[in-house]
């Protein structure tokens, strides 16, 4: 049976044993038991219009961290093993107090096997073999708890359901590391993840974060050569535009959804240089479009990943001035919105040797904590660490 939880900061009456709410109001939650100048009708109207306030309670006591935000990626494996253990060793000992955990990985699958009756397929894989155990450790190491769910980049959908990805001669097509990604401008892909993500919220995790989010990289060049479906999105607009109102479209369909039924963060990761473009032509990335459907907005800004940007030649050299770079130019973005979501951008803790010689440098305290320091310089406090393997570098300080 669902249990309902009532947002605080709302005014509530009682009537017929339901606990209504009121977001309009602004005042305090009061309850309300005598109703002397209502009359019956008045009570059952606002009884009406305000059951969908009501939002699902998964019994777990969880709270926004008040410094922020500030958390490492843990995979299903990790989550589910032994390596859980140590996660929490290093947030129980330092001011890391969050988790984003995979819920559904980068090739489709579920992290874990979703108990009773389920509207979706067996894509579970059992890392998490018991998720309530794990919702109840991170409650109990007061860590907070975000669901990490790749969207777009999935093997699994796509080898089952073909139509919903791109084709090539009447094979699945798939990127250089043998990924295969889903359309983007099929409905059906929309609901497929927001199915998962709401059996995440219903586990208790207090905020979706959606990761591939887009078409697949250089797509702008294959576009026309691929054979998929392009849904409501084909009648307007070009190519460019036609993607970047798909991808806009489900993050803001996805938050509409999630938000009737629970009290949810949703969260979006994106590449970093999209805050620097209009918008990202091949994978339909704008970056104020999507900040406007989201609460948090997590740019990948590893200066690894960057070519010569900034004026900064080997970015992976320079861990502060690549970030101090990027945040100028997105607080200057989101300043432009009426109502900017909180940025939380992924730092890079790991080290890039496939760049090659004299163009990485080895990622450790020095370099992990040059990047928080020039996040925070630019206002930005909240911040999430990368490592693939979760290997996270020892004896950094993660204080402003």
């Amino acid at each position: 049976m669902k249990k309902f939880l009532v947002p605080l900061g709302a005014a509530c009456i009682v009537a017929g044993g339901f606990l209504l709410t009121d977001d309009s109001s602004g005042e305090e939650i009061k309850t309300v038991t005598h109703h002397k100048h209502k009359e019956t009708n008045e009570i059952n109207k606002e009884l009406e219009d305000n059951m969908s306030r009501f939002y699902y309670d998964s019994g777990y006591d969880f709270t926004y961290p008040e410094e922020g935000v500030r958390g490492v990626y843990v995979t299903g494996h990790s989550a589910g093993g032994s390596r859980f253990t140590d996660l929490l060793d290093l947030t129980d000992s330092t001011d890391l107090n969050s988790m984003v955990i995979d819920i559904k990985d980068d090739y489709g699958n579920l992290t874990f096997n979703p108990e009773g009756e389920v509207d979706l397929p067996n894509i579970g894989k059992n890392m998490i073999s018991d998720p309530s155990e794990m919702m109840s450790t991170l409650e109990e190491h007061d860590v907070y708890p975000i669901a990490r769910i790749v969207v777009f980049k999935d093997t699994v959908l796509a080898e089952e359901r073909p139509d919903l990805s791109f084709q090539k001669n009447g094979n699945i097509w798939k990127n250089g590391s043998d990924e295969a990604f889903v359309n983007p401008y099929e409905k059906e892909v929309w609901d497929y993840n927001v199915k998962i993500a709401k059996e995440a919220a219903k586990m208790g995790f207090k905020e979706i974060q959606f990761d591939y989010v887009r078409f697949p990289e250089g797509f702008e060049n294959r576009d026309e050569e691929l054979d998929y479906s392009r849904g409501d999105f084909g009648s307007e607009g070009n190519n460019v535009q036609q993607r970047v109102t798909a991808v806009t479209k489900f993050v803001e369909y996805a938050r509409e959804e999630l938000k009737q039924d629970f009290d949810i963060d949703v969260s979006v990761d994106i590449f970093g240089y999209s805050a620097t473009l209009d918008e990202a032509p091949g994978i339909g990335q704008n970056f104020s479009k999507i900040s406007n459907n989201v609460d948090i907005i997590s740019s990948m800004i590893y200066p690894s990943h960057w070519t010569p940007y900034f004026g900064i030649d080997k970015p992976d050299l320079h861990p502060y001035k690549l970030t101090d770079e990027y945040a100028q130019v997105e607080n200057e973005v989101l300043n432009q919105l009426d109502n900017p979501p909180e940025s939380r951008p992924w730092l890079q803790d790991f080290t890039a040797s496939w760049l090659g010689s004299g163009n990485y440098l080895e990622y450790g305290v020095e370099e992990v904590e040059a990047q928080i320091k020039a996040l925070n310089e630019n206002g930005i406090d909240e911040f999430l660490l990368w490592n693939a393997t979760n290997n996270y570098t020892e004896g950094v300080d993660y204080t402003p």
